[in-house]
């Protein structure tokens, strides 16, 4: 990150009470954004008076304006207060005094049949995307199955889907529709900082998204890493997009 003469790089220490890695750090005076590692540091430019924002899903907002102090020590560690997500009372139906042999007798209703109750097995593992129930009806062919042939017992669904193609083309709607799922979770979650940092007109975000999501190392740069590896993605990605813009208009 480049950093002029008149800013000075303050480095510092989050901690709080849960995960201190990827807290968003936004300098919204010089438009300069970071985040924190997995022991909750960070570096950021900053000058006399800059507004400093310090934000988390977990954790409340803080915000610093940079004083001289601070410049003077080039460190600012900041403590986090966890986040209260807290409701109004809601009162439905009859009240209840919390004496259970009495307020037994006024609940009405009966528990929801499920299929343990009928004695029918059922599925409890991850709920599965469209293509891949798809892709699991159609099964998938092993060589193995082969020597069953003699035996009468191969399943023809899983051959015949594998000759046709169809087995391929439901891997690659699997495919598809998880990067789809991950671009969506990364624009919700990082968009906000990716354009302070670098700008880009509102109009052409969703287009620049599916320029990072044609890229054929997209989902493995993307999947199961840190929001600053994602980051770091992202903002190459969007200075190609830019120099694509800027030969287009040329």
């Amino acid at each position: 990150m480049a950093v002029s003469a008149e800013h000075i790089e303050i480095s510092g220490y989050v901690s709080g009470e849960h995960d201190v890695e990827n807290i968003h750090i936004i300098n919204e005076t010089a438009q300069k954004f970071t985040i924190t590692n997995k022991q909750g540091y960070f570096k950021i430019p900053a000058q006399l008076n800059d507004v400093v924002r310090f934000s988390s899903i977990q954790y409340e907002v803080k915000t610093f304006k940079i004083t001289q102090n601070m410049l003077n020590a080039k460190t600012l560690d900041v403590i986090l207060e966890h986040k209260l997500n807290t409701l109004k009372t809601v009162h439905i139906g009859r009240t209840l005094s919390g004496d259970l042999s009495k307020d037994i007798g006024q609940i009405e209703g009966k528990a929801p049949i499920n299929f343990y109750d009928l004695g029918i097995p059922g599925y409890t593992g991850k709920k599965l995307m469209q293509s891949e129930r798809r892709l699991e009806q159609a099964g998938t062919f092993r060589p193995s199955m082969l020597l069953s042939i003699p035996f009468g017992g191969m399943p023809l669904d899983p051959l015949i889907n594998s000759i046709s193609g169809r087995t391929k083309m439901l891997k690659a709607h699997v495919q598809h529709e998880k990067q789809e799922f991950l671009l969506a979770k990364i624009r919700e979650r990082l968009s906000e900082s990716l354009f302070h940092d670098i700008p880009l007109e509102e109009h052409y975000r969703m287009d620049f998204f599916y320029f990072c999501e044609m890229d054929a190392h997209f989902y493995v740069k993307c999947h199961n890493v840190s929001d600053f590896e994602i980051l770091a993605f992202l903002k190459e990605k969007l200075l190609q997009y830019k120099e694509n813009q800027n030969k287009k208009g040329n």
